[in-house]
């Protein structure tokens, strides 16, 4: 195996079902065989809370992939991992644990990760001037599953019935796509599929686009870069994943699928499989 394993609008208010027990996760990350350096990052968060007023338990889950070259890319993407991971956990989590009682003035889910991203696209424009990144976020909260994103990452929900995919890529070639200038099997191989028109790191506030999903025992939701979308099929990762002995096999077996196809990009992916009550 060639993957490196790394140990492991308007939305409802951040008050949700009491669960009980957490979202399982694996995730793998790689430098790929063409690229020198690795510009992506991630980050991957459980957390539970038991006892008098138990906090429903969350997972939380960040991929972020760098470009600006001259390794601007990597700290592109963990700084707005970091700054929207800590934003998140400070208004979803963290003021809940030291004041468990709603309130009418607490953000929804969906504004806090608004707000999120664009701490993070600021953070990123005022300390990496030039640099940009990708930003996709899960948050699940029991079945409910809150889809945050800006860039060409992607979010797959994995069932019974094959793979959909969750977010819509902010790349020049999918808005041609759109427009009906060009056709899906065209994009795949064009020279500019890589050129996003939005991404963070821009100067200003940034759209992101914020969905919510149920999900159903059984689903999985795979959230990765494109080192691995682009070179391995929906039909093939859903194999791999439906035929994998564990969430950890899954990930360094999509891995290494995009390695074998080429590797020409770096190659990231976290595996959740969310609660199943």
């Amino acid at each position: 195996m060639t993957a490196r394993r790394r140990a492991g609008k308007r939305g409802a208010s951040p008050s949700e079902l009491a669960i009980t027990r957490y979202p399982r996760a694996a995730w793998a990350t790689d430098v790929g065989r063409v690229r020198t350096h690795n510009e992506d990052a991630l980050l991957v968060l459980n957390a539970s809370q038991e006892g008098e007023q138990a906090l429903p338990p969350f997972g939380l889950f960040i991929l972020a992939d760098g470009m600006g070259g001259q390794r601007s890319g990597e700290i592109a993407s963990t700084l707005a991992t970091r700054t929207a991971a800590a934003h998140i956990l400070q208004h979803l989590y963290l003021d809940a644990l030291i004041s468990p009682e709603l309130s009418a003035a607490q953000p929804s889910v969906s504004e806090v990760l608004e707000e999120a991203f664009n701490q993070a696209n600021t953070a990123v424009s005022t300390m990496v001037p030039g640099a940009g990144t990708t930003l996709t976020c899960v948050l699940t909260i029991g079945r409910r599953a809150y889809v945050a994103h800006v860039g060409d990452s992607r979010v797959y929900l994995l069932s019974t019935g094959g793979a959909e995919q969750l977010t819509h890529d902010h790349s020049l070639v999918d808005r041609l796509v759109e427009l009906g200038q060009l056709t899906a099997d065209e994009a795949a191989s064009h020279p500019q599929r890589n050129i996003l028109y939005r991404a963070v790191g821009q100067t200003g506030r940034i759209e992101v686009d914020i969905n919510l999903h149920t999900t159903s025992p059984g689903d999985r939701i795979l959230v990765c870069s494109d080192g691995l979308w682009g070179l391995v099929s929906d039909q093939e990762i859903v194999r791999m994943v439906s035929t994998s002995s564990s969430l950890q096999e899954a990930c360094e077996m999509l891995v290494e699928a995009a390695n074998l196809a080429g590797g020409q990009d770096n190659i990231s992916v976290i595996l959740i499989e969310p609660p199943g009550i």
